[in-house]
């Protein structure tokens, strides 16, 4: 699903670690045949295509205030 959008589509992506889930939320910079990254707020997130258990484009954040 990641592979048929563009770069810099808005999206979250849900990995499964030993601790748990985490998603990770930005915009999509990077994927290949491994992983894919996502420039999230705090920074860039690799994740490796294993651990996706969903993913999905979001709309872009509310305008602040």
């Amino acid at each position: 699903m990641l592979r048929a959008l563009p770069l810099g589509t808005r999206v979250v992506v849900r990995r499964r670690e030993d601790d748990g889930f985490h998603d990770a939320l930005g915009d999509l910079v990077a994927i290949d045949e491994d992983a894919c990254t996502v420039q999230t707020r705090r920074g860039p997130v690799t994740v490796p295509l294993a651990k996706i258990t969903r993913a999905k484009p979001v709309p872009p954040p509310p305008p602040p205030r």
